[in-house]
This record gives C-alpha cells, sequence and structure tokens, in this order.
C-alpha cells in the first residue's frame, strides 16, 4: 500500500503541473522515492488532472514484477536515476509546450528574464536525442550520464520533452514554472520582432 500523504503530494502537483500544460492527459511522469530500492510513479494510463491512489504504484528498483507492466513508459528512467543519484527524492517528467517547441530550432535556451537568470543561471543547455528510433532503448542511460555528469538537475531534450530532479517537491516544481515561463517569454519576444 502507498502511503496516502505521498499520493495526495504527487496527485496535487500533478494537477498544478497539468494545469501549466507540462503534463498531457496522459503523457508525462511523475515520482517520489520512498527508500534505497523503492519509489512511487504514476501508472501507464494515468490522467494527470484526475489522479488518485489507483494512478500511482509502488517499484522495487532491484526487482522487476507485474507493476512494472502497468507503470509509466517512463518507470526505467526513474529508477536508474534513483540508483545512480542519490540526491533525487522527486523527479518529473513532461513536455511543456513553450520549452519543447523553443528545442526545434536553438541548442541552448538563454533565458532573458530575471527569473530564468537568477534561478536557471542564465541558460539551458537543449540535448540531441539523435535517432528517435531508438531513443527509448538508450534514453534511461543517457539521461541519468547527463544529469550525473553535468551536475544539473533540469535536463531538456530536443523535441522529446524535460527532466527535472530534486530533494525538495516545491523546487522541483518552481523549477518547471520558470523554466516553462521564461520558454513563453522567449516565444512572445520573438513574435515582436
Amino acid at each position: 500500500m502507498i502511503d496516502s500523504n505521498v499520493v495526495k503530494l504527487l496527485s496535487n502537483l500533478s494537477l498544478t503541473m497539468f494545469r501549466k500544460n507540462f503534463f498531457g492527459i496522459y503523457h508525462g511522469a511523475i515520482s517520489a522515492k520512498l527508500d534505497y530500492n523503492s519509489f512511487v510513479i504514476n501508472t501507464a494510463d494515468a490522467i494527470f488532472d484526475e489522479m488518485d491512489d489507483n494512478s500511482f504504484c509502488k517499484l522495487n528498483m532491484t526487482k522487476k514484477d507485474y507493476r512494472w507492466k502497468i507503470a509509466s513508459i517512463e518507470s526505467d528512467i526513474h529508477s536508474t536515476i534513483y540508483t545512480n543519484i542519490h540526491e533525487a527524492k522527486y523527479i518529473a517528467f513532461g513536455v511543456p509546450i513553450y520549452t519543447t517547441a523553443y528545442t526545434f530550432e536553438h541548442d541552448e535556451i538563454v533565458f532573458d528574464d530575471y527569473f530564468g537568470k537568477v534561478t536557471l543561471g542564465g541558460r539551458v543547455p537543449i540535448y540531441d536525442p539523435g535517432d528517435f528510433s531508438t531513443w527509448y532503448s538508450r534514453n534511461a542511460l543517457e539521461i541519468t550520464k547527463y544529469l550525473k555528469e553535468s551536475n544539473e538537475r533540469i535536463m531538456v531534450i530536443k523535441g522529446v520533452g524535460t527532466y527535472v530532479y530534486d530533494r525538495d517537491i516545491n523546487n522541483l516544481v518552481k523549477t518547471v514554472a520558470i523554466l516553462e515561463n521564461s520558454c513563453r517569454l522567449l516565444s512572445l519576444k520573438s513574435s515582436y520582432q
């Protein structure tokens, strides 16, 4: 059984991030690490604006059982991050509209707004996944390697979406909100030129 406080926390944050277009109806993933070998993640059929107890499953990182079949397609990535990056307590993956659209024409995001510059360090590189047809066979290792080697808590992937992890769930949501708002401002700025 999953702790009701964890379910409530992740459900509330899922709704907030859904309303901010970080998650689509069925597209995205959110998880919380419970202990050294288990975590909670949304199921593959979870609807992010209507999350409840049935929208999550508890997975063991050292032993795959039947629950892995109902879990999000992103579960392997979350598991690999939790196993290799001990600072990760919460992870979210989404396809924020403005951020993802920005990746099609750029190799990095250079922020012009105050919060993007101050909070996100002024710029975020955009990772090119290469061949999309092989992405899901190699993404767990590539994403974890990038996050570990770059010491960044955010990874923006060209045409795919954004991975964010943090020890504090509020910082994770803040990062997501600032990133998407900054990219929205960059989009609006380009429409005035």
